[in-house]
């Protein structure tokens, strides 16, 4: 199957990271990879599944995807980046990342197109690869600390067990919305995804509202 665009998720590899807040990429394109696995019209395909990173090609929303998630650690996630495009002729215009978000609460996600990192070591580590910033991005968003001195620990850590639904939640809506994008085009999209709210368990404990999906 012959690609035409490629998802990248970021995340870091091995079992010590796996629910962290950086890899939410990571967890929503899980989800992709096991809707796909039951899904015959997806013709889920592994390429590489080791190395410097796991590579797919599936069917997403009926176009031919290539699914990407670098195995180089989050700060080196550009040189696997590079390296699927060069050898599959994509562009960085043709790429949708997935990644965490700091700017936005756990709960809401953001699809946009080009921008800066905002701080993001594998975001950076694209635009240095690739050269270019004209990527799109779906941001997940995982909250800021207190403090800026806590972000390195914070991002590293586990998502507490009460906001594992909305984790779930987000990743289904994600996975939902790259679908639509890939059907029917981002404005579509754009729609649904950014106007996704679920709350926190933190808002949850200070009375607020039991969470519920507003579009």
């Amino acid at each position: 199957m012959d690609a035409s665009a490629l998802i990248v998720a970021l995340g870091n590899p091995g079992p010590k990271y796996e629910r962290t807040r950086h890899n939410f990429g990571f967890l929503a394109a899980e989800l992709l990879l096991g809707q796909a696995k039951g899904r015959k019209s997806m013709r889920l395909e592994t390429l590489q599944a080791g190395g410097d990173c796991e590579l797919h090609s599936l069917a997403v929303g009926g176009r031919p995807c290539l699914l990407l998630k670098p195995l180089t650690y989050m700060n080196l996630s550009g040189r696997a980046v590079s390296k699927v495009c060069g050898r599959h002729g994509v562009s960085a215009q043709d790429i949708l990342a997935l990644h965490d978000e700091l700017d936005l609460p756990l709960g809401r996600m953001k699809l946009k197109r080009g921008g800066g990192a905002n701080g993001h070591r594998g975001i950076e580590s694209i635009v240095e690869h690739l050269g270019s910033e004209d990527f799109l991005r779906l941001r997940l968003g995982i909250g800021r600390p207190q403090f800026s001195s806590q972000v390195s620990d914070y991002v590293l850590e586990p998502f507490a067990d009460a906001d594992l639904p909305v984790v779930a939640a987000v990743c289904e809506a994600a996975v939902k919305g790259m679908h639509l994008f890939f059907r029917r085009g981002q404005a579509e999209a754009v729609s649904l995804i950014n106007a996704f709210r679920l709350a926190c368990a933190d808002a949850k404990a200070e009375g607020m509202d039991t969470p519920e999906q507003m579009v």
